[in-house]
C-alpha cells in the first residue's frame, strides 16, 4: 500500500526573511523554506523571472536576502514528464523498422529540456514514427543516442528500438562511428591540415561551457583540414572526430584561435569585428557555422555499413564569399 502523496507546489507563494536570514544567498532562503523543490530548480525559476521582492523583480539566485523582505515566487504547473507528439516536418534521408537517418536543422533542439517543451526532434519523431523508439535514454530523449547542439545543422541516426539503441551506442562508445563536420572559422590556419589532441572538461569558472583542461578532463581529438580559404579573413575546415566530447570541435577550433563564426560562447568577441561588407550577415546568425556532413556506422541490425552526407546549407558559402570579398 503507497503512502500519501506530496501535494504539488503551485501558484504565487509569499515568503518573509526573518533576521535569522541575513545575507543568506536567495537560492539557500527559498530551498530552506521550499522543500518540496530542488536547488535547481528554484534557481531555475528565479533566472526565468518568476520571482519578486516589493513588486520589482530579482533574477539573481545569488541575490543577499534582507531582514524583513516579503518574495513572492510563483511555480507554474508541472508539464506532463512525456513529450506529446507533434507533427513537424523531417528531413529523411534512411529509414527501416530500426533506425532512422535525418538531417536536423539548425535551431532546433534535439530533446525537451527547461524552455524547450515543445517543437523539438523528438517531438518530431514521436509523431513521425508513431511512439516508436527507444526508451533507453528516458521518457524525454526516447530513441536519442547522439545530439547536434541547437544551433549545430546536420545527419542524426536515432534508433527505434533497444536492441539497435544499444547497437548504436556501442559504437559510439569505442569511437567506430564516423563523423565528419564542416565549419566556416575565423582566420586562416598555418598548416593546411592538422590534429588537437587536448583534453576537454568543464570550465573552471563558466560551468556552462567546456574549455581545454590540464587536469580532470576527458582525452578530445580532432583532425583537420582546410577545404577553402576566405583570403586570411577566414576558412572552411573539414573536421573528423576521433572523440566525441560535448561542445569539442566548438572548444577545440577556438583554442587554436580559429573560433567558429556565430559562436557567441566560444567565439572570443571575433563576430562583432567582422568586416563591414559582412557584418549584416553575420550580426543576423541565428546558428553557428558548423554542420555534422557526414555519419557512417554499421547497421547495428543487419550488419551492413551505412554512410551519410548531407552539404552545409547555402549560408556557409555565402558567409564565405562576403568575407572573401
Amino acid at each position: 500500500m503507497s503512502g500519501p502523496q506530496t501535494p504539488v507546489l503551485t501558484g504565487p507563494i509569499e515568503l518573509e526573511a526573518g533576521r535569522e536570514h541575513d545575507g543568506q544567498r536567495l537560492d539557500l532562503f527559498l530551498a530552506a523554506r521550499l522543500p518540496q523543490l530542488s536547488r535547481s530548480r528554484l534557481q531555475h525559476l528565479v533566472r526565468e523571472g518568476r520571482l519578486r521582492q516589493g513588486g520589482r523583480l530579482i533574477a539573481e539566485p545569488g541575490y543577499r536576502v534582507k531582514p524583513g523582505e516579503s518574495f513572492v515566487l510563483d511555480v507554474p504547473a508541472p508539464k506532463p514528464a512525456t513529450p506529446a507528439a507533434q507533427a513537424l516536418p523531417l528531413e529523411v534521408l534512411f529509414e527501416d523498422e530500426h533506425l532512422i537517418v535525418l538531417v536536423k536543422p539548425a535551431g532546433v533542439v534535439v530533446h525537451p529540456a527547461p524552455g524547450h517543451d515543445e517543437g523539438t526532434l523528438v517531438n518530431a519523431l514521436l509523431a513521425h514514427c508513431q511512439g516508436s523508439l527507444s526508451g533507453i535514454g528516458g521518457v524525454s530523449r526516447p530513441g536519442i543516442v547522439h545530439r547536434l547542439d541547437r544551433e549545430v545543422s546536420g545527419v542524426m541516426v536515432v534508433a527505434k528500438h533497444d536492441r539497435a539503441h544499444i547497437g548504436l551506442a556501442g559504437q559510439f562508445s569505442v569511437h567506430a562511428i564516423e563523423r565528419v563536420y564542416e565549419a566556416v572559422v575565423w582566420g586562416l590556419p598555418r598548416t593546411q591540415a592538422g590534429t588537437v589532441d587536448r583534453p576537454i572538461g568543464r570550465h573552471p569558472v563558466d560551468r556552462k561551457r567546456m574549455a581545454v583542461v590540464r587536469h580532470g578532463g576527458k582525452r578530445a581529438v580532432t583532425h583537420w583540414r582546410v577545404l577553402e580559404a576566405a583570403g586570411t579573413r577566414a576558412a572552411h575546415l573539414a573536421l573528423r572526430l576521433e572523440t566525441g566530447r560535448t561542445h569539442q570541435i566548438r572548444v577545440h577550433t577556438s583554442s587554436l584561435g580559429h573560433p567558429i563564426v556565430g559562436d557567441r560562447l566560444y567565439g572570443r568577441g571575433r563576430d562583432a569585428q567582422a568586416p563591414a561588407v559582412a557584418a549584416g550577415a553575420i550580426g543576423s546568425l541565428d546558428r553557428i557555422l558548423l554542420h555534422a556532413r557526414h555519419l557512417g556506422f554499421v547497421h547495428p541490425i543487419t550488419g551492413e555499413v551505412m554512410a551519410f552526407d548531407a552539404p552545409p546549407p547555402p549560408i556557409f558559402p555565402r558567409v564565405l564569399e562576403l568575407l572573401r570579398g
